[in-house]
């Protein structure tokens, strides 16, 4: 297949998706390839619908790879504000991300999606859950949520793969991009495999938008070839999962509370992250054969349960440049303790310093909506600053949501979100490589589903424009 096109993006998820679509609405002329390594919507499936448990499936997760990524198919919520989701307004300026994410939002809603917004009134009942929040000395963010839901992601998802196809862009799945064509300081395009042939696709603009699952594979390109790059973050937390009774108010008057705070001692950033009333705790594999713990929440399928994530962010100083490989190792132990499955405690066990047995969650109130997590105790793999930190969280959370640190509140092992060194870009998403740009996750400047749509919109203007200079 080697071939010559005018830009290759690396990756069909929001960023990559994005880039190619606002190009078509600008009336762009040039010639765009996306490669993507797993499926079209249309064939991505999880057999543990049908099996009940993960089968871990080779060559790679339905659930985190092909068109449209890993986060539209783990909760399909779009944050409405700039101020969620990442880095990209240091990057860009407040005004300019803010005005992109109402434009994107305009295109999610002409493919279809709910034109209900949760949590936009700043009424008696929010105000009351910000005194709560300032009195336990954390922060509520105000962040509308427009909630597709995983189910319904498939075809809105869906009609823009058949979009994009119909409008001239050329869709390679099962192709999986292996490194970068340099001469010198400028890009040439990449080398990609399908099944044992290695094949080269030359382009003017080379577009790196892997996500979160080519996050430590960009950290590596990024070393080998001399991509400018600072430090990254990584995320290290559990999944809470909450009877829907001690939510509801929250989930009524907000549908997801995205809350913030500095725990001592060590005051590192804790925030709770992807909250899905009703919804169910996933397992999510990686190419590592890691097993990372999800949640998603369905429209109109619904759990006695709401779950969310309570992430610690760390980052690290000289000499250490691992970040990624850090975070993997404690996944790695975490999965040894479940041989290969997630873990999952009850919070009062946690205090109590004692593992989580199976006859104990049978006879509890909160009963666990991945049925093959295996009962374990998380604190024997979690970093003492990352389990100091998530419990200090959630005795604050408690002053915010009582019955938040119940005894039964299970914490399920390893939540972990993985970005790339930020990759050093100018405000028209240049590498110092010549004719590379890398957008969403992957490029440690976004975290979610609407940011990385939004990257990948600026990015495409910025290409139309080249385009119309020459």
């Amino acid at each position: 297949m080697d071939m010559k096109t005018d830009i290759v993006i690396v990756g069909a998820g929001p960023a990559g998706i994005f880039t190619a679509l606002e190009m078509l609405r600008k009336g762009s002329k040039k010639k765009i390839v996306i490669v993507e390594k797993g499926q079209p919507v249309e064939k991505r499936r999880c057999p543990k619908a049908k099996t009940g448990h993960c089968m871990n499936c080779k060559p790679f997760c339905h659930i985190t790879t092909g068109f449209s990524g890993a986060g539209a198919f783990s909760d399909g919520k779009l944050s409405l504000s700039c101020e969620v989701g990442g880095d990209l307004p240091q990057l860009l300026g407040t005004d300019l991300v803010q005005s992109v994410t109402d434009y994107t939002d305009g295109i999610y809603l002409e493919f279809g999606a709910d034109t209900h917004v949760e949590g936009k009134d700043n009424t008696d009942e929010v105000k009351e859950i910000r005194k709560r929040a300032i009195m336990a000395g954390l922060k509520l963010v105000d962040c509308p949520i427009r909630h597709i839901g995983t189910e319904r992601a498939h075809k809105l998802y869906g009609d823009i793969e058949h979009y994009l196809t119909d409008h001239g862009v050329e869709l390679y799945f099962g192709y999986e991009c292996n490194n970068l064509i340099l001469d010198g300081e400028q890009c040439l395009g990449v080398t990609v495999t399908h099944g044992d042939v290695t094949e080269e696709i030359r382009a003017e603009h080379t577009v790196i938008a892997t996500g979160r699952r080519g996050a430590d594979w960009l950290e590596k390109l990024c070393a080998e070839h001399n991509i400018a790059h600072l430090p990254g973050t990584v995320d290290i937390g559990v999944r809470v999962e909450v009877r829907n009774e001690i939510m509801e108010k929250v989930n009524q008057v907000l549908y997801e509370s995205k809350l913030i705070g500095y725990p001592a001692p060590f005051k590192n950033k804790v925030r709770t992250f992807c909250q899905n009333p009703g919804g169910f705790v996933s397992q999510e594999n990686y190419d590592n054969d890691l097993a990372v713990v999800n949640g998603h929440s369905f429209k109109d399928t619904k759990s006695d349960n709401t779950n969310l994530a309570i992430l610690c962010s760390h980052n690290f100083s000289v000499p250490f440049n691992q970040p990624i490989e850090y975070a993997q190792k404690v996944g790695e132990l975490t999965n040894m303790l479940g041989a290969g499955h997630i873990l999952v405690q009850r919070f009062g066990d946690i205090l109590d310093g004692k593992r989580t047995w199976e006859k104990e969650l049978a006879q509890s109130n909160v009963r666990p909506t991945l049925p093959d997590a295996v009962p374990g105790d998380i604190t024997a793999a979690m970093p003492y600053r990352a389990m100091t930190n998530i419990i200090n969280f959630i005795q604050a959370m408690d002053q915010v949501v009582p019955g938040f640190a119940s005894y039964e509140t299970l914490l399920y092992s390893p939540e972990l979100k993985f970005y790339s060194n930020r990759v050093k870009m100018d405000e028209h998403l240049n590498t110092n490589i010549k004719g590379l740009h890398c957008l969403g996750d992957s490029s440690g400047w976004t975290r979610g589903l609407m940011m990385a749509s939004v990257m990948g919109v600026i990015m495409g203007r910025h290409l139309v424009e080249k385009e119309k200079i020459g």
